[in-house]
């Protein structure tokens, strides 16, 4: 059992809940409505548990924020707490939430999601596991960013990011996070299957739910990375953010 070290200007509220090896460092808040996994660490001046920035919000509701373990919130975080009775705002285990960051109330981030400085998640947001989100990025409320996805600095999101997409600028996919693909030791045939799922939605004219429907009605998609890939587009309620044509002709020819 490795012992919790609670810096003495930190403020832990009495009904938090901290895992073994815990860490809070001075100044930082852990509300009453948070509960820690094992290790996690908290930053000077992040406030854990907060009450959700919603105008209708009833404060004596019981919700919360989990946090997996070993997930490291850095200075000036800021997670809050869900807005439904029982509800929870979820954050994965071994997460990295830089400086400045924000998750709204309601949000469920999947394991190993690295936001960097100044990231806002709005309320409803839902990140895939081993997303990275560059500095400054704003994903709007309701929105999803699928497994394995890479979010540009300062983009502006407010579509459906697929997985393992490389998104940027204002809902533009620019094509798939090769690189990440290839840090995940995925075998040449899954990534060439996920390429092949990437243009058979972005490559056609049409509606892309529907295009990915066929394509994977059509069992030429073996992986479970591939169909994961096209079954994202069966889901949701934003639209979801598509390749203009030259990236997705030019990721077919690479």
């Amino acid at each position: 059992m490795t012992p919790v070290n609670v810096h003495p200007t930190a403020i832990v509220e009495e009904g938090a809940r901290l895992g073994d090896g815990c860490v809070i460092h001075a100044y930082a808040i852990v509300t009453r409505h948070a509960v820690l996994g094992d290790g996690v660490v908290v930053h000077p001046h992040a406030v854990v548990g907060g009450d959700p920035q919603d105008l209708h919000f009833d404060t004596s509701l019981a919700t919360g924020v989990r946090i997996g373990a070993r997930t490291v919130i850095r200075e000036h975080v800021t997670i809050h707490r869900a807005t439904k009775p029982d509800g929870w705002t979820e954050i994965g285990a071994d997460c990295y939430l830089m400086v400045g960051s924000h998750v709204g109330h309601d949000c469920c981030l999947a394991d190993s999601v690295i936001m960097a400085n100044d990231v806002l998640l709005a309320g409803h947001v839902h990140v895939g596991e081993g997303v990275f989100i560059g500095g400054g990025a704003g994903i709007h409320q309701f929105s999803r960013i699928g497994v394995g996805a890479i979010v540009g600095g300062a983009a502006r999101i407010s579509l459906d990011v697929p997985p393992f997409s490389m998104a940027t600028e204002r809902n533009e996919i620019v094509g798939l996070n090769v690189v990440g693909l290839r840090r995940r030791g995925l075998p040449r045939a899954t990534v060439e299957e996920l390429k092949k799922a990437f243009r058979a939605v972005n490559v056609p004219v049409g509606n892309m739910r529907d295009l990915a429907a066929a394509a994977l009605a059509s069992g030429d998609y073996a992986s479970a990375e591939a169909r994961g890939y096209l079954e994202f587009f069966g889901a949701g309620r934003r639209k979801i953010a598509r390749a203009r044509r030259g990236a997705a002709v030019a990721e077919s020819n690479d």
